[in-house]
């Protein structure tokens, strides 16, 4: 396994150290656990972006869709000429 040094204020390194105890694990542990959560919520964002972005591309379709069938609907016919 690797080492990572990290320089914390007395601050930060209180709470980790209190946060640690608390969870009853390492504080190493606790800083790994972190990084994967951090890591997971990058995911879930990016995966939430593309579906936005999928959304509003089938969205813009679809209105382009209604548009010409809208387009299509009289086919040039006026009230009297369909009877």
């Amino acid at each position: 396994m690797k080492t990572i040094t990290l320089k914390a204020d007395e601050d930060f390194f209180e709470k980790v150290t209190l946060l640690a105890k608390t969870l009853n694990i390492s504080k190493s542990e606790l800083i790994r656990e972190a990084i994967r959560e951090y890591e997971r919520n990058l995911y879930k964002k990016n995966v939430k972006k593309r579906i936005q972005k999928a959304s509003l591309k089938v969205r813009k379709s679809i209105e382009n869709e209604i548009r010409e069938l809208e387009a299509t609907n009289l086919d040039g016919l006026s009230d009297d000429e369909k009877r």
